[in-house]
């Protein structure tokens, strides 16, 4: 059984879990299948707003998906969250992505 099957049943059986959320949209992402993770990421940014990592990987996503302009708020939410929590790589990473979507 696949990694985002075996997380699709916990999803299914806890479907408020934001922990078994984020693992499945990884495994769906590891499985190079962005637009199956939008979903489950978006869940979680909006259930934890202070989680930086669903921004960025959604973020990131949606530029996979060729969706620059969904990605950018996200992307700017990340970063202030980075800033915040003072994640410095995270926050590099973010300016530069940023900064190629200006």
């Amino acid at each position: 059984m696949s990694r985002s099957k075996q997380f699709a049943a916990l999803v299914a059986s806890q479907p408020d879990n934001e922990l078994f959320r984020f693992s499945l949209a990884q495994a769906l992402l590891a499985e190079n299948r962005p637009a199956d993770a939008l979903e489950h990421l978006q869940f979680c940014a909006t259930k934890k707003p202070d989680w930086m990592m669903p921004r960025i990987l959604l973020g990131k996503a949606l530029l996979g998906l060729g969706r620059r302009a969904d990605a950018k708020p996200w992307l700017e939410q990340a970063l202030q969250l980075a800033i915040a929590q003072t994640h410095e790589d995270p926050e590099r990473e973010l300016r530069a992505i940023l900064a190629e979507l200006s």
